[in-house]
């Protein structure tokens, strides 16, 4: 047993040209050295690449000169760009997603980004513009090392399963606000049109051919158990994710960049600043559409533009 937890050990690539310094046991590593912009060369632009599948999850410090159209451009020389399939871009940008959160109103819980569609993000790269002084850290969970440390039943149950995944969900409880009307409005841009996709709980990672547990706040229900069965097992399988020596907990500083394989993560935002101001900016490189164990391909099986509400007279 002891060897196969060394296998999970957080350690840097000794042939790696990049300066990186891994931050928890399993995952996460800061790489130290590089200003991030669309200039660099594809074999630092590589090295970063293979740091990212390596550490699911890595960190750059004092990357202040990186502007809005640095940021979209760094983020092409990783993939192709692509902007939220519902929420606006920020001001002035082509495809960064603003998040700017004020009196607590974050997304507080464990999360991948948009599975409620096929093809969802490889990556994400977030930017902080303004931090709290004190929290609105974000946590991140290895879904590989969570995968590999099921007992053996467990897997076996899940190697062949699938969930059905959709932006349509409980906003109250996912949202750290104790604004009824922010909530309802929140609710509306992001469900103006409803996806509902169906993924593998177990996707193979395209480049590392690992296999991670693919779940997340976006999961509906499991395909052939109901909501209470669902619900029960979710919320075993989601334990094993988030336990503690699964993650990584980054505290900000303006002009941090974080950089996630989001095939391999889950992540959340702390809810826990108050009033202060958490202002951060993403960008998204497109996916490939996951492929479970037997070879099948996730699909969407809805995409439903909502009416506009219209209010009582």
């Amino acid at each position: 047993m002891t060897a196969h937890i060394n296998n999970f050990i957080n350690a840097a690539d000794a042939a790696s040209p990049l300066d990186i310094v891994p931050v928890a046991g399993r995952i996460g590593a800061e790489v130290r050295g590089i200003a991030l912009s669309g200039d660099l060369d594809p074999a630092t632009v590589a090295a970063v690449e293979a740091a990212l599948v390596r550490h699911k999850v890595i960190f750059f410090r004092d990357q202040d000169a990186l502007t809005d159209q640095r940021h979209e451009e760094f983020a092409a020389l990783l993939g192709d760009p692509v902007a939220h399939p519902t929420v606006p871009v920020a001001e002035g940008s082509r495809y960064l997603l603003e998040l700017d959160s004020k009196e607590g109103y974050a997304a507080s819980s464990w999360h991948t980004d948009v599975t409620f569609v096929d093809a969802y993000p490889k990556a994400s790269i977030l930017r902080a513009l303004h931090v709290p002084e004190a929290g609105g850290d974000t946590l991140w969970a290895n879904t590989a090392t969570a995968y590999e440390d099921l007992p053996e039943a467990l897997k076996t149950l899940v190697d062949g399963l699938w969930a059905v995944h959709s932006n349509k969900y409980d906003y109250a409880h996912a949202l750290s606000a104790k604004d009824q009307q922010r909530q309802e409005e929140y609710s509306k841009v992001f469900a103006s049109t409803v996806y509902e996709t169906q993924h593998p709980v177990v996707r193979v990672h395209p480049v590392s051919g690992e296999r991670t547990l693919l779940l997340g706040h976006f999961v509906k229900q499991f395909a052939g158990l109901n909501s209470a069965d669902s619900q029960r097992l979710f919320s075993i399988l989601q334990d094993h994710i988030t336990k503690p020596e699964n993650t990584v907990r980054w505290r900000w500083r303006a002009g941090d960049v974080a950089i996630w394989d989001n095939r391999a993560t889950q992540h959340r935002a702390i809810a826990d600043f108050g009033v202060q101001r958490r202002h951060l900016r993403r960008a998204t490189v497109n996916g490939d559409v996951p492929v479970a164990i037997d070879g099948n391909r996730s699909r969407t099986t809805k995409k439903e533009q909502q009416p506009e509400l219209v209010p009582a007279e």
